[in-house]
């Protein structure tokens, strides 16, 4: 199943490593440093929304997504299965 992150992006649901709220890093001095060591680690940053109004950052194996839609919103679309019946 494929996740649609705003703009034209589509990636796949088993690529998703983690969907990170951008709000939660401005808190924190350690989300900061964070999010600058995912920067200079990946390669493949795709800016989906205009500089400035990102607000969910999405880490996919290979990539890193910046995009406009909420990461409540996103987390809702993707519908997770954290729980294995």
């Amino acid at each position: 199943m494929y996740l649609h992150l705003g703009g034209d992006v589509l990636i796949k649901k088993e690529d998703i490593v983690a969907i990170i709220d951008l709000e939660m890093t401005k808190i924190s001095q350690i989300n900061r440093i964070f999010l600058s060591k995912m920067k200079n680690y990946h390669k493949n940053i795709c800016y989906i929304s205009e500089p400035g109004r990102e607000k969910t950052l999405i880490i996919a194996i290979n990539d890193l997504y910046f995009s406009p839609i909420s990461s409540l919103t996103l987390f809702k679309r993707s519908a997770f299965n954290f729980v294995k019946e």
